[in-house]
């Protein structure tokens, strides 16, 4: 990952693919490190696609995310996100 930017590539099966890093977080109860990021494009519903996964922060080796109990805290996170984001757009802009 490049932290200048908050973008990496990922390579598969020849494709090059860039993805813009939305935040990462280590959970303490599993042990893991975990990234959420998007290539900003969009789904059926014109949402953005976000995809997520354990990773090494040293060597950016991303991982799967194995258990439903990690899919909800990462699924919280968004929804707790995207709320706050929700309510910042509600806010009249400051001169």
């Amino acid at each position: 990952m490049d932290k200048s930017t908050g973008k990496f590539t990922i390579t598969n099966n020849g494709i090059q693919t860039e993805y813009d890093v939305l935040f990462t977080f280590d959970n303490e109860e599993t042990k893991k490190n975990y990234i959420v990021f998007t290539d900003n494009t969009l789904d059926e519903n014109n949402n953005i696609k976000v995809y997520a996964n354990t990773y090494n922060p040293e060597t950016m080796d991303l991982g799967a995310i194995e258990t439903e109990k990690e899919w909800q805290l990462i699924e919280n996170l968004l929804a707790d996100l995207q709320e706050k984001v929700g309510e910042d757009d509600e806010q009249p802009a400051r001169k």
